[in-house]
């Protein structure tokens, strides 16, 4: 049998500590606040609580939400479309995605608008977006990326640096 020192056990513990101190932090953010859905299935309720109705159910991962207020563990969130609702924030990941809107979109080499085109998204494709700035921001699908105009995407603000 193995043993191990007060000092391996103490330090480990402060590491744990340090990770919910991250994660009490993340469940403080002030809406409102873009985060995303994180299951492949999850349920949007009318009220803060799995005793109200189910008002609606994504089946899409990585769908962009927008935070709109907090009550305990559950955050009143409004989609894409303007539904609002309540959802268990474990449903939820501070991953940045974002949704075409409008008409297809050119993903270009650069931030800018004479770059080449890498490819092309259409309405309602999802993506991870990051590095938003001067109204660009990188977008990947799958294994595809290129630079996209931030005004084209639903998950950003105008003006918003990531």
């Amino acid at each position: 049998m193995r043993s191990v020192g007060w000092t391996a056990i103490i330090s480990g513990v402060a590491c744990l500590s340090l990770v919910a101190i991250d994660a009490a932090d993340a469940q403080r953010r002030k809406p409102p606040y873009y985060a995303s859905v994180s299951a492949s299935e999850a349920r949007m309720r009318t009220g803060p609580g799995k005793n109200y109705p189910v008002s609606w159910e994504y089946r899409r991962a990585d769908l962009p939400i927008k935070v709109v207020d907090i009550y305990k563990d559950w955050r009143k969130v409004e989609d894409p479309g303007g539904t609002q609702g309540w959802m268990q924030v474990g449903l939820l990941a501070d991953r940045r995605t974002a949704i075409v809107v409008g008409q297809a979109i050119e993903m270009r080499a650069s931030a800018s608008p004479g770059a080449r085109i890498n490819w092309r998204a259409a309405p309602g494709v999802v993506g991870r977006i990051s590095d938003c700035d001067r109204g660009w921001c990188r977008y990947e699908v799958g294994r595809r990326s290129g630079y996209v105009q931030q005004a084209r995407l639903w998950g950003v603000d105008p003006g918003e640096r990531l």
